[in-house]
């Protein structure tokens, strides 16, 4: 495969060597110290489980509040009446309403980033599945996106958050913060992301569960991660 002349500088300046697995925070400083763009990068891990995403039981999803954001404005709307609707605008919801939003995403509205919504508020929502579903906006409680508990959704999303699920090929892809993030504040992130997924481990999952671990930036090359540093406890 032909490389581009900005990818063969970023190896050499970085000193990749393809099979070495590296430290967390040694890997994200090779990719700090790499030629760089004009735009600011986001940062991505790429994680492989042992898993068996075919069975229902071995499901992996959740999400995760991250220590030093995502370097990103996060537009939350959320659908809620009553009391709940009021402690969603004075967390600072970017919108907040019932049937009104519901009937607009309807007409094909998606302007947002992330949608919360009460459990009874889910009867309205529901039938939107197949247009948030491939977007990945649908409220789902493993992710805390269906909740009572509203105003501390909306404060964790505006925060920062990260959502993350299991593909068909068991793998793992997760931002996690931008290039102009330090070192120390994106392997804090790293790491809140890394203890979620461990205590996601599903049960029936038998042998190793995270296989491999590779983190990028947008137009970088990845860096392969030791992955004995990221088996953790559940406790």
């Amino acid at each position: 495969m032909r490389r581009s002349k900005l990818y063969r500088k970023q190896v050499e300046t970085a000193k990749i060597a393809p099979e070495q697995r590296y430290s967390v925070i040694d890997a994200l400083n090779m990719l700090k110290g790499m030629p760089g763009v004009k735009f600011d990068q986001t940062v991505e891990m790429a994680i492989r489980l042992g898993v068996d995403t075919r069975k229902s039981d071995q499901t992996v999803r959740g999400a995760v509040a991250l220590p030093s954001g995502t370097g990103k404005a996060v537009r939350v709307v959320v659908v809620a009446d009553g009391a709940p609707a009021a402690e969603a605008t004075e967390a600072g919801a970017d919108m907040v309403g019932y049937e009104d939003i519901v009937q607009k995403i309807k007409d094909g509205w998606q302007e947002f980033d992330v949608l919360i919504a009460t459990p009874a508020a889910m009867r309205l929502v529901r039938p939107l599945g197949r247009q948030l579903g491939p977007r990945g906006l649908m409220p789902n409680p493993k992710t805390g996106t269906v909740t009572d508990s509203v105003g501390q959704a909306v404060r964790e999303a505006k925060a920062g958050r990260a959502e993350f699920r299991a593909d068909r090929g068991a793998c793992v892809h997760v931002p996690f913060g931008k290039m102009s993030f330090t070192a120390d504040a994106l392997k804090a992130n790293f790491d809140v992301i890394v203890d979620a997924l461990n205590k996601a481990k599903p049960a029936s999952a038998k042998g190793a569960y995270i296989l491999s671990c590779t983190i990028s930036g947008t137009m970088t090359p990845g860096v392969k991660v030791n992955t004995k540093e990221l088996v953790r406890s559940k406790e």
